[in-house]
């Protein structure tokens, strides 16, 4: 596979659109990325293409808006990359530093999933299907992670918060995902 995207020094990936969130801090010294955590969002829930995610990451959500962002107005939740259902990859975190995406979270044995792991959101739900596009956009940055990372494992949402979380669902295909 040719990789598309290269790395700066901050963990940046060059070429990709960069809209920095707020909710994210250091790492604790010498931790290494060793975890991709794959979620699945969509805001509205169910409804694609809009700016909810962009503006939950970034604290601009509007409670106004929409009935369901007032359930979630004050959340304060970031992931590294979202790819939209188009393929379109957006970062939101430098990869160096921890993005807010895991919650209370434990992978084989080790708890605090946030400080070892890449949060990926795709945009989707547990009702559909997710595209070609997506799939294609997750494998080549899977390949550009493990390129600077020891990536150990590709998980879903549902296997670091078991009976918390569903994502990415039922609807995700794990064997669409390359060097799993």
């Amino acid at each position: 596979m040719t990789l598309i995207w290269s790395q700066d020094e901050g963990g940046l990936l060059e070429g990709v659109r960069f809209i920095p969130s707020p909710n994210c801090d250091e790492r604790s010294a010498g931790e290494k990325v060793s975890l991709l955590v794959v979620h699945a969002i969509s805001l509205p829930p169910g409804e694609f293409g809009g700016h909810g995610v962009e503006a939950l990451f970034t604290n601009r959500l509007d409670p106004a808006e929409h009935p369901y962002y007032r359930e979630i107005d004050g959340l304060r939740v970031s992931a590294h990359f979202f790819i939209r259902r188009g393929g379109e990859l957006i970062q939101f975190v430098p990869c160096d530093r921890r993005a807010w995406h895991a919650g209370t979270s434990e992978w084989r044995g080790r708890e605090r999933c946030n400080d070892f792991s890449v949060g990926i959101e795709l945009e989707g739900c547990d009702e559909w299907n997710f595209e070609a596009a997506q799939y294609e956009t997750l494998n080549q940055l899977n390949a550009a992670l493990k390129q600077r990372y020891p990536i150990a494992a590709i998980v879903g949402h549902s296997d670091i918060a078991p009976g918390r979380k569903t994502d990415p669902g039922p609807r995700f295909d794990w064997a669409r995902i390359t060097g799993r």
